[in-house]
């Protein structure tokens, strides 16, 4: 590093191949973004440590390789005493609603299938989508008349598929 580059435009300079070399490591854009923050946090709050004169791009690759080994130990002990996150967060609870859910939605689909596109179209906006009559007339460029039929004679017919 000369006289006239600070240590933060050198370190800034070095990001694309920090960044890199994170990617390298970790194989994953989400943990290379992390890993490099890192590296970066640990780099400027250790900047006494480093030695002018000295290569700045191997003291920020010893850091960065160090701060992924121990990522990858943490999560070695977090893996044997955690569950999975979409595992956790099911424990201790029932599955059957969501499989019911899935079933009823399956139905749901099916019977929506079966009904005249126009009807389907305006199912899909109001009913499911949440969006208000004048927004779907809007959207279909369509008078509200025509979509609140639409609508009921929908709703009607996917109530008589579904047989309720």
């Amino acid at each position: 590093m000369t006289p006239s580059v600070s240590f933060e435009d050198e370190l800034t300079a070095l990001l694309p191949r920090l960044r890199r070399f994170a990617h390298g490591l970790s194989r994953n854009s989400a943990d290379a973004d992390d890993l490099t923050q890192m590296t970066i946090e640990r780099a400027l709050r250790s900047k006494a440590q480093w030695q002018p004169g000295s290569r700045l791009d191997r003291w920020l690759y010893k850091i960065m390789r160090n701060l992924w080994i121990d990522t990858v130990r943490s999560r070695g002990r977090k893996d044997k005493l955690e569950a999975p996150p979409d595992e956790a967060e099911m424990l201790g609870h029932d599955p059957r609603a969501g499989i019911e859910a899935s079933i009823d939605l399956q139905r749901v689909m099916i019977a929506m299938d079966q009904l005249p596109g126009e009807q389907r179209e305006v199912i899909a906006l109001i009913l499911i989508e949440g969006f208000g009559y004048r927004e779907a007339a809007e959207l279909l460029d369509l008078p509200i008349g025509t979509v609140s039929s639409r609508l009921v004679r929908g709703r009607t017919a996917l109530l008589a598929l579904l047989g309720e």
